[in-house]
């Protein structure tokens, strides 16, 4: 079944006093990539993470987020920056003597600095931390696979649908495509007619000769063949045990080439027409295709 690349997903895991959000976005990529931001005490499990989300997830740009909050450290007090603080002092009273005022700095002076008193940074249980993160990101990688093969099977209706409606157009521009041989020889007639007007008739040797040619460079019906078969591979892929976009952009490519083949040969307006739409019909499916892991 086909997964879409563009989701969202958020899980939160708790145990003891440490809690984990992971916030996942994927979006459209020909590979599988990875921006991941994570809070400064995690800094080492970055490429646990990415082969965490690797388990689920084969391609796609890959945005994660963790954030993380630890209750027990609240209860460990504060941290006073002695020397930043007995720098600050100094450099008041300094200030003060140049300018001669009377009034000599006081505590409240030295605690108006920034992050002189700051909340003590305990170092937390590592281990219980990595566990935590994982399976935050884990539950989060699960969750994106869900929405992905959600949003993909509302792309499998879609595309499904799209070609079978090619298909359907194919078999009505091949029985007109059985009359462009009749097309060509009649105006081939027509204008060995004019040429000949006054040599008597024209050679039915030389007129089959002519017409056999123009009928093998104007027949299509190899690109037709080869078309049913990339219909028949389109389908075949869109229901593949795993969803493959790569394949399926190829075989846009390669319908793209019939079109464009069958349109060169064609030889009335109403085929150059179906040819145009058709095209307008594939160009709808690529830009579904692009969204397919």
């Amino acid at each position: 079944m086909i997964k879409s690349m563009t989701a969202f997903a958020r899980a939160v895991h708790t145990k003891e006093t440490i809690t984990a959000e992971a916030v996942i976005r994927s979006y459209n990529s020909r590979h599988l990539d990875f921006a991941v931001y994570l809070p400064d005490t995690c800094q080492g499990q970055e490429e646990e993470i990415k082969k965490i989300v690797t388990r689920y997830h084969h391609r796609g740009r890959m945005e994660i987020r963790v954030t993380v909050q630890d209750e027990g450290s609240q209860e460990s007090g504060f941290d006073v920056d002695e020397a930043k603080a007995v720098a600050y002092f100094k450099a008041l009273k300094q200030v003060t003597e140049r300018l001669g005022l009377s009034r000599e700095p006081e505590l409240a002076d030295v605690l108006s600095a920034r992050n002189i008193i700051v909340p003590a940074v305990e170092n937390p249980d590592q281990a219980l931390l990595t566990q935590v993160v994982s399976e935050a990101v884990d539950l989060a990688a699960r969750d994106l696979d869900r929405m992905r093969r959600a949003e993909g099977e509302n792309l499998y209706r879609d595309l499904m649908a799209r070609i079978t409606a090619i298909e359907d157009q194919m078999d009505l521009l091949q029985t007109r495509a059985g009359d462009i041989p009749v097309l060509y020889k009649k105006r081939l007639e027509e204008r060995l007619a004019r040429l000949t007007a006054d040599q008597g008739e024209i050679d039915p040797v030389r007129l089959a000769q002519e017409v056999a040619i123009l009928a093998d460079k104007s027949d299509v019906s190899e690109e037709i063949v080869r078309i049913s078969s990339h219909i028949q591979q389109f389908r075949k892929t869109m229901n593949a045990d795993r969803s493959r976009g790569q394949n399926l952009n190829f075989l846009i490519q390669e319908f793209n080439r019939e079109f464009n083949t069958i349109g060169s040969k064609a030889g009335q307006a109403a085929l150059s027409h179906m040819v145009v739409d058709l095209k307008s019909k594939l160009e709808k499916i690529r830009e579904q295709v692009q969204n397919i892991e």
